[in-house]
């Protein structure tokens, strides 16, 4: 099968670590390089694993989920201990746009599309076990719940559930982070910006969905609102709050009612 990507690289097994590798494509939709960084479980892989798609929050990169909460630790002993079947997780960076591209198409780039397709044919090109009928998930914290959230709901048929922590629900809040103008994450179409609206607008097609936020998040109110226009229109899903504000610990913790989620469906 001939490769979507002009070039690809991929880290030595003999140098990795942690049952962590890397990928690097080239890639149209960023007119140039994407990183992500891959969990593969240190356990026999049966044919169409399951894939989740991991995404990080302004400021980070494809590395950040890994050593800033340890998830690849996490899933391992999860599967060890059986309470989740084995499942890679890809960690894409969001393309490296200023504070944060909010993985959305912006500024001449695809961030959305990298997410949606290349992330996904980079490591079924890569790690055989992945293939057509693996289920694909998608899951993140602050942007990248978000960008869960969102791409989501706008690719229903790519993805077998969603979940977010911490989310950013609508583009408004990303100048809670950012220093770059909002203009800049405008969209011709003003439900692509929109979480719920999204939601709505795919709610007969939409996969499984839960999200989670600390109750001392400054996005508390924003998750709770948008659980409630869930509930106003029976848009089915789950939504939990816990003890936590907008930092590492949280997503340390909770990170695992994502995989226990996923493991379910």
């Amino acid at each position: 099968m001939a490769s979507k990507f002009k070039t690809t690289e991929i880290s030595e097994p003999r140098f990795e670590s942690d049952n962590l590798r890397f990928i690097t494509v080239k890639t149209k939709n960023l007119k140039g390089r994407g990183d992500i960084c891959l969990y593969v479980p240190n356990v026999e892989l049966p044919k169409d694993t399951p894939l989740v798609i991991l995404m990080h929050g302004v400021y980070g990169s494809a590395w950040i989920w890994s050593q800033k909460a340890g998830v690849h630790r996490t899933a391992q002993k999860m599967i060890e201990s059986k309470t989740i079947k084995p499942m890679l997780i890809a960690m894409p960076s969001d393309g490296l746009w200023g504070d944060g591209s909010a993985y959305l198409p912006h500024n001449s780039l695809d961030f959305e599309k990298w997410i949606a397709e290349d992330v996904i044919s980079a490591v079924k090109e890569n790690i055989p076990v992945v293939t057509d009928n693996s289920k694909i998930f998608i899951s993140g914290l602050s942007m990248g719940g978000y960008g869960a959230l969102r791409i989501g709901a706008k690719y229903p048929k790519t993805f077998s559930g969603i979940s977010g922590h911490s989310s950013i629900t609508d583009i408004p809040q990303m100048k809670l982070f950012v220093e770059e103008d909002l203009d800049n994450y405008k969209q011709e179409n003003a439900t692509n910006e929109s979480v719920f609206s999204l939601m709505k607008q795919n709610e007969v097609n939409l996969p499984p969905l839960r999200f989670d936020c600390g109750v001392d998040d400054e996005l508390i109110a924003y998750n709770r609102k948008l659980h409630q226009d869930l509930k106003s229109e029976n848009i089915p899903h789950t939504y939990e709050e816990f003890p936590g504000k907008h930092e590492w610990i949280y997503w340390e913790t909770h990170v695992k009612d994502t995989l226990n989620f996923f493991n379910k469906l």
